[in-house]
């Protein structure tokens, strides 16, 4: 019996070399970059509303009283 090799994947595709310089750029100048975690939109996106900043629900019925 002969063992048959599985094919490799191929390598996944490089960026094209501007592509490269962009992102260089754009992280040397401190901007977001695709595809990169970023904490200042995590912050931003963020919930503000804290779990027991509210009392509960208002009565919509005699107009929250």
């Amino acid at each position: 019996m002969h063992a048959e090799s599985v094919p490799l994947a191929p390598p996944p595709p490089q960026d094209p070399p501007i592509y490269r310089d962009l992102l260089r750029a754009w992280a040397d100048r401190g901007r977001t970059l695709p595809g990169r975690h970023d904490p200042e939109w995590v912050r931003l996106v963020a919930p503000q509303v804290r779990r027991g900043q509210f009392s509960g629900l208002a009565n919509p019925v005699d107009n929250g009283r």
